[in-house]
């Protein structure tokens, strides 16, 4: 629940740019008088004599309530929302490939040449900005997998997360079995109509203790489909090597992909396989994805106000009140 401030009838504090006009032609025009003078002049010149305390205060009384009660007109109130949101239902884990293999530079970004890491964090940060409705986690691996971010709709901190994945950051290798075991026991426990993996590698599988196959099948018995991305120019890759001196320089390497791996854990869970060749084609992927994995979100949405006009209404008629007491008593002037 979430409460604001609001103005039901804001239109009516523009009223309080009178205030000042009334204040200057009252000041200027003097106190009434308060016996009668033999002359006209006499009169004139006694009106307008500097006020005495007695009109001052008057004249802040009258100013003051009339100030409140356009404060009161303009009801204020307290906005007590509350909104019910039924989420998309779908939960997405992204598994990324942080593997050394991903400093291959056989991709472009903003027409640079660029390492494979680098251009998916860059793609994938795309695809989180347009699932605001669903729960996103990911897990990154190279020789094991780790937890980088948990489900959650905050896409912000997932993009930040993102940002943070490096390659290094774990012994190398290609762990896919442990990856995708990883990211179907982090969606065990979820609830959502729809779990899905996304699985993003540039190799084969050579490290872990979980064979792919065998993840894929506890993915299938748990209803979670996993999508297979194979990213990597065909052949060879440009690959960064540091000479004795510590200068880089660029080695072609061969690029491995198992895409019948990759096609047949697709496959075993009901996912689909992709392979991208370049940035284009891996923009695209992931487009059709966000495509395929549609779903909408509906809010209800409740409103309940407490109403704080009184707090300026009453106090107004008060001073208005007391200002008319006051002249008929006190401060009553002659005749």
């Amino acid at each position: 629940m979430s409460t604001s401030f609001q103005l039901a009838h804001p239109w009516f504090l523009s009223l309080l740019l009178l205030l000042p006009l009334m204040a200057l032609w009252k000041g200027r025009t003097g106190r009434p008088l308060a016996i009668r003078m033999p002359s006209t002049d006499d009169a004139l010149h006694a009106g307008a004599r500097t006020r005495s305390r007695a009109g001052a205060l008057f004249l802040f009384l009258g100013l003051l309530s009339f100030a409140l009660l356009i404060v009161a007109f303009s009801r204020p109130r307290l906005v007590k929302g509350t909104t019910e949101i039924q989420s998309s239902g779908i939960d997405i884990m992204l598994t990324l490939d942080v593997s050394g293999s991903m400093e291959a530079l056989d991709f472009k970004l903003e027409g640079k040449q660029s390492n494979r890491l680098e251009v998916v964090k860059n793609v994938v940060a795309k695809f989180v900005s347009q699932r605001a409705n669903d729960r996103i986690g990911m897990v990154a691996f190279a020789g094991r997998p780790y937890l980088a971010a948990p489900l959650t709709h905050d896409q912000e901190w997932i993009t930040k997360r993102l940002g943070d994945v490096q390659i290094g950051q774990v012994e190398d290798g290609t762990a896919i079995g442990s990856a995708i075991a990883s990211s179907v026991d982090h969606l065990r426990d979820s609830d959502a109509k729809s779990r899905i993996v996304i699985l993003l590698t540039d190799g084969v599988n050579t490290s872990g203790s979980v064979n792919p196959l065998t993840a894929a099948e506890a993915a299938k018995a748990m209803g979670i489909k996993v999508y297979t991305i194979g990213a990597g120019t065909n052949g060879e890759a440009p690959y960064p090597v540091r000479d004795f001196l510590g200068r880089t320089h660029l080695q072609n390497i061969k690029v491995e992909i198992d895409e019948k791996l990759l096609a047949d854990i697709a496959e075993t869970t009901g996912g689909k396989s992709f392979r991208a060749t370049d940035t284009d084609s891996l923009e695209k992927i992931y487009d059709v994805i966000n495509q395929l994995e549609t779903t909408t979100r509906s809010h209800k949405q409740y409103e309940d106000y407490d109403e704080l006009y009184l707090y300026f209404l009453v106090p107004g008629i008060f001073l208005l009140l007391l200002e008319c007491v006051l002249g008929q008593t006190i401060f009553r002037r002659l005749p």
